[in-house]
């Protein structure tokens, strides 16, 4: 590791008398929430002698850069690896001055007064050694675990179990988030969250710092436990709040989530539990780990594949009651169509469809109705081509071929119809809907905002512009003021709310989103002086953050057309083999290409390879046969150049773009 700050500034720390506050943040991949935070911090300690840390978990995106431009007040320490959460948090709670040190998430924001109200509230209870803040998600609702329980077995067991979700305020069944504990009520707790925990220095000289066997999860339940230990109260304090989004960033989701969560929790018991209890917690912990790896793998497989089947019966009996009808009225004869029709040549069609109805996108989510009617299309045209080419007896009805396709279509269609009305009540999908817009904030930002909006993938109906405060403004596109943002919403059916946070106080942010919140809304957030705008509730949700507008390669249906491109190519290189290797430099490495894209292992385009940390941040494809630069008629070109060309290229895929570089090197397609 290094750091951005020389020995002699270390020792002078060490030898100077402490400030009020020392706040430390670890930042991993997280750019666009780092900087929103820091700004809203850069605000909150105006008047407080605070120092402010960021440990960098040696990022790969624009991290670093962003921090040297626009926060050169902080202290860097820059790691190069991850060293993990304790680690990196100790690395500057080891040298900062600070009468209380804040741990601090990097997707967090805080409003104007929260680090003053919680410095006030410490220096008046001396026994407090570690305190924490109500916070709220990016839609407003409060997080439970702003406050939280000792995780002893029975309270462990009821959250697993999802007692805790049945009895929400039961202190026995739900004692893990302490439900029985007002959420605006200030109390004594046993757990408080590593998101926000300001602790009295004094007392992590006593109890130690974040134990570092703690790789990610855990560390703040073993720190509050030893706090307890040591003699202090933990507090949990509603009057402070902030913003968290909840670093879906981790994938809670996955596999890899559920394991290191949950080993840290064996961890801690081994620590801190009796023998006894550590074997009954850890009983818990291993079926919870086999439970949720059970249920996300049987959940993964009934997700994916309920619809095709879905789909395929009922297009199936559909199918089945048509070609019934045509023979009894058309040819007068029940048994006119043989069975291997029925049950052979039909499920055929119906695979053919929902095939292509899957290469046109059909299934992936948000769903698409067009893209289902080109499915059906091109698998109707699939079918008549084969159709064609078949014995005379077995070519059974062209007709039905195009009724079933119309007939497919429908049932496909009616199955997405029926289905959102049942989940949303209504016929209109929520990301089919266009986006109403308001923006709160002085006539220069909203109009700065409404701008940026304009230039990303955000949709816009209606963009209608909201002063935050009562004075006249000639610009037509204001529609009211922050004090009438109710009646704006309801007159101008508005589901997205944007605060322009230079304008804003985070206070009133956070207030405003509380007295608003409902399901129908969500609320962004724009920081001052930034080309992005992040929205509600976590922080990797493709909705939340709106960038400026790209065609990115990472897009999953540039991933599909990019794979069917791989496999168009690999087959058609394999059948004419005998032929095209006459044509390239290297023949014998053609076949082995061909195989490597072909079962996925490579791609035919891929990235110049660039030994330069500004490739690291561009979504990752797999290893390319050919790259970004074969499409230059110019091979020698510096590496700044390469890199642009890298970016651009995911920034802005087009599957031309990959055929077009396939064609102009194809002599190379042989290469190692």
């Amino acid at each position: 590791m290094f750091y951005f700050f020389n020995f002699s500034y270390i020792f002078a720390k060490q030898n100077s008398i402490l400030m009020k506050l020392s706040i430390v943040i670890v930042n991993y991949n997280v750019a666009y929430f780092l900087e929103h935070c820091l700004y809203s911090v850069r605000n909150a300690i105006r008047r407080i002698d605070a120092e402010i840390f960021v440990v960098d978990n040696y990022s790969v995106d624009s991290s670093i850069t962003m921090l040297k431009e626009k926060f050169p007040e902080v202290i860097l320490i820059a790691n190069k690896d991850n060293v993990g959460f304790s680690r990196a948090n100790n690395q500057a709670i080891r040298v900062a001055k600070g009468e209380y040190v804040l741990i601090l998430n990097p997707d967090t924001v805080v409003e104007e007064d929260t680090f003053e109200k919680c410095i006030d509230f410490m220096d008046s209870k001396p026994d407090c050694g570690a305190l924490g803040v109500k916070m709220i998600d990016g839609s407003g609702k409060f997080l439970k675990e702003s406050k939280r329980g000792f995780p002893a077995p029975w309270a462990s067991f009821c959250k697993m179990s999802g007692l805790t979700s049945l009895f929400p305020h039961s202190k026995k069944y739900a004692y893990y988030y302490m439900g029985h504990l007002s959420e605006d009520e200030t109390n004594e707790v046993d757990i408080l969250a590593g998101a926000f925990m300001m602790m009295r220095k004094e007392c992590l000289d006593k109890v130690g710092l974040l134990d570092e066997d703690y790789f990610m999860y855990g560390e703040d339940i073993d720190l509050s436990y030893r706090i307890t230990k040591g003699g202090y109260k933990n507090y949990y304090f509603p009057k402070a709040r902030i913003i968290h989004y909840k670093g879906e960033s981790t994938k809670k989701a996955s596999m890899n989530y559920v394991y290191t969560f949950y080993n840290a929790m064996v961890i801690f018991a081994q620590k801190h539990l009796s023998s006894k209890q550590t074997k009954i917690f850890s009983i818990i912990i291993k079926f919870a780990i086999w439970l949720r790896a059970g249920l996300a793998f049987i959940s993964r497989i009934f997700k994916s594949s309920l619809l095709p089947l879905l789909d395929f019966s009922l297009v199936y009996l559909a199918y089945f009651l048509m070609v019934s009808w045509w023979s009894v009225n058309i040819w007068e004869d029940a048994n006119y169509y043989p069975n291997q029709y029925l049950y052979v040549v039909v499920p055929i069609y119906i695979i053919i469809w929902l095939f292509s109805i899957y290469l046109s996108g059909g299934y992936t989510k948000p769903i698409r109705i067009p893209k289902i009617i080109s499915g059906v299309f091109f698998g109707m045209i699939t079918i008549l081509v084969f159709y064609s080419l078949l014995p005379e007896q077995l070519r059974y009805s062209r007709a039905l071929v195009l009724l079933g396709a119309v007939l497919s279509l429908f049932v496909i269609i009616s199955i997405r119809l029926v289905y959102r009305y049942i989940s949303t009540g209504s016929w209109i999908a929520k990301d089919e809907r266009k986006k109403r817009y308001v923006i709160i904030g002085d006539e220069t930002e909203a109009v700065r905002v409404a701008d940026l909006l304009r230039t990303t993938d955000a949709q816009a109906e209606f963009i209608g512009l909201t002063k935050e405060d009562e004075k006249e403004t000639s610009n037509p596109n204001f529609v009211g003021n922050i004090s009438q943002i109710k009646e704006i919403i309801k007159i101008y059916n508005i589901n997205e709310v944007i605060f322009c946070a230079k304008s804003i106080s985070q206070q009133k942010i956070i207030s405003t989103m509380a007295s608003l919140r409902t399901d129908n809304l969500h609320f962004i957030i724009a920081p001052p002086e930034t080309d992005f705008i992040i929205g509600s509730n976590t922080i990797n949700t493709p909705t939340d953050l709106y960038v400026i507008s790209v065609n990115s390669i990472a897009n999953e249906d540039n991933r599909r057309k990019k794979r069917l491109l791989d496999i168009s190519l690999s087959l058609f290189t394999l059948a004419f083999s005998p032929i095209l290797c006459f044509g390239i430099k290297r023949p014998i490495g053609l076949w082995k290409n061909a195989f490597s894209v072909l079962i996925g292992q490579k791609t035919w385009i891929g990235y110049t390879n660039i030994n330069s940390l500004q490739n690291n941040n561009l979504p990752k494809i797999k290893k390319g046969i050919l790259t970004t630069q074969d499409s230059l008629d110019k091979k020698e070109v510096d590496a700044s150049t390469l890199n642009r060309l890298n970016l651009l290229y995911a920034r802005n895929y087009r599957i031309l773009s990959d055929f077009n570089t396939f064609v102009k090197a194809f002599r190379e397609i042989g290469r190692k």
